[in-house]
């Protein structure tokens, strides 16, 4: 009986396909074969063979969280390089996510919001998608009003890079971007410097209350200190 041929392996969805061709795409530009990537892995405890390694950048075999994060690692290079495509496309597609605009994708992909948000509903789906899925340090700096102050300046000054490239007659963008980043830019300074006056005020009430301490203890006749036999 002639054995049924195996069938070959093809990932077909969007992701996938962005994982295979950021692989191949990496390792060329850092002049590397094929053996010297499945070297690099072996030596970082996530062995994958030369043809797997081949066979990841044809899209013919899947990869798992750990070896994304493996190749992410040794290729240098950062998870969402691996899953979203280096290009310049207004739009891109992600499993599961479906079509997005490609800065909203990799504001997505580096934590800075949910991939998609619901219009009217875009404050709590921030905030679930910080208290979800950032630590507590972190989600506290980028909800305190200097962490959405710096986000702000983020968001604007791309926009003011995009709008650099086009130079028409009547068109007004890059005015208003410049003018919108300026704003943010006070702004952000304005929090930032709140943020010192803050801290100064805690550190002042703090030397009151420990100075009172020590008043009250004294008064009280308690030693200053622990006591040496």
């Amino acid at each position: 009986m002639t054995p049924t041929p195996r069938t070959r392996t093809q990932i077909t969805d969007p992701t996938g396909q962005h994982v295979a061709t950021n692989v191949r795409r990496i390792r060329e530009a850092r002049g590397w074969s094929t053996y010297d990537l499945a070297r690099l892995l072996e030596e970082a405890g996530r062995p994958i063979a030369p043809s797997a390694v081949a066979k990841v950048e044809r899209a013919e075999r899947r990869v798992d969280v750990g070896d994304l994060t493996a190749l992410a690692t040794v290729l240098g290079v950062s998870p969402a390089a691996l899953l979203l495509p280096l290009s310049e496309a207004d739009e891109v597609e992600v499993t599961g996510g479906g079509v997005a605009r490609m800065n909203a994708a990799w504001a997505w992909a580096n934590g800075q919001r949910p991939f998609k948000l619901t219009p009217g509903h875009e404050e709590t789906e921030l905030l679930e998608f910080q208290l979800y899925g950032l630590p507590l340090r972190v989600r506290n700096a980028r909800q305190h009003p200097a962490g959405r102050a710096l986000a702000a300046v983020q968001q604007d000054v791309e926009r003011l890079i995009d709008s650099s490239r086009l130079v028409l007659e009547g068109d007004t963008r890059f005015e208003e971007n410049l003018d919108a980043a300026r704003v943010a830019l006070e702004r952000l300074t304005s929090e930032v410097n709140r943020v010192a006056v803050d801290h100064n005020e805690w550190a002042r009430e703090l030397g009151i209350w420990k100075a009172d301490v020590v008043k009250r203890g004294k008064k009280k006749g308690a030693p200053d200190g622990p006591s040496v036999d």
